[in-house]
């Protein structure tokens, strides 16, 4: 499986007046593009093995780009032939739409539906396909396992990370795998003020936002079928759940191209954005801390 670089951000930590080391995980960087490549190939080997050749998913952009790009290679380099059905919301991000366009072909098929998540559901319980729905698979948690192990090669001491976080599937799978190396940084998630299941209220008032669009428009999950295990991540490890303004979010994207010279997606810039929002609330990590960066 493919590592991708672990970043010291030097003059990051001068600005926000740290006194530890802050890295970036760049999953941004990885060749499918987000952290889901650590997950959706598992999955498909997996199934694969269990006699799987149809596929389907049902996503925002970063799965069914790591599935598609997964399943292409596989079809050039076999004579056994994957397919898959990617299936879109109409709200899409056009950015992620068009990639998703690139990649179709006799084998990979895209539809925008008004239901995709309802729609993958169906076809897996008729048989059609096998759904890869990582919210609700615990095949999921296992790639995880293995980016936990990653970071820990590289920072045995590891004191925190923070999650941007939809389904609460990274995090997981994270917190699992930093257990089983004997590790245990503190977990803490991120979600936005339009999208937060797993963070009921922030500063002592309800941030749902129901009027508004969050600019972070990978985090979707508004059931939270993890609800349960991260939770108990959350607890195990001392760390928190942290909600996204707008706002925050573009001040975050600002801070980092000033000072780094970066440029990322809002949904991954959410993890600097709960860092952040964990500092101002006197939170003292002392050890090096990462920020996950999920994703283009």
């Amino acid at each position: 499986m493919p590592t991708t670089p672990l970043q010291r951000m030097e003059k990051l930590e001068t600005a926000l007046n740290l006194k530890e080391s802050l890295f970036f995980k760049r999953e941004d960087l990885h060749p499918l593009m987000s952290h889901k490549g650590r997950s959706i190939p598992f999955m498909i080997e997996c199934y694969l093995k269990q006699g799987c050749t149809k596929f389907t998913v049902s996503s925002s952009g970063n799965a069914a780009l790591a599935a598609g790009l997964y399943i292409s290679d596989y079809n050039k380099n076999n004579s056994d032939k994957l397919s898959l059905l990617i299936l879109v919301g109409r709200n899409i991000n056009e950015e992620k739409l068009d990639a998703l366009q690139k990649l179709t072909d006799e084998n990979i098929i895209l539809q925008q539906v008004e239901n995709p998540k309802q729609t993958a559901f169906q076809m897996d319980k008729d048989g059609q396909a096998k759904n890869l729905r990582q919210s609700t698979d615990d095949l999921a948690l296992v790639g995880y396992e293995e980016l936990a192990k990653e970071i820990a090669e590289e920072l045995p001491r590891i004191a925190a990370i923070f999650i941007p976080t939809s389904s609460g599937t990274t995090a997981s799978g994270l917190h699992l795998g930093f257990k089983k190396l004997g590790l245990n940084p503190e977990i803490h998630i991120v979600q936005t003020d339009a999208c937060h299941p797993f963070v009921e209220k922030h500063n002592g008032e309800s941030q749902l936002n129901t009027d508004n669009l969050s600019l972070a428009d990978a985090i979707v999950d508004k059931v939270g079928h993890r609800k349960i295990t991260v939770a108990q991540a959350l607890q195990e490890s001392q760390g928190n759940g942290w909600v996204a303004t707008n706002k925050e979010i573009q001040e975050a994207l600002t801070l980092i191209k000033e000072k780094e010279d970066v440029v990322l997606s809002p949904n991954s810039v959410l993890s600097l954005v709960g860092l952040q929002q964990s500092l101002a609330n006197g939170k003292i990590i002392t050890g090096p801390i990462v920020c996950l960066i999920t994703g283009k």
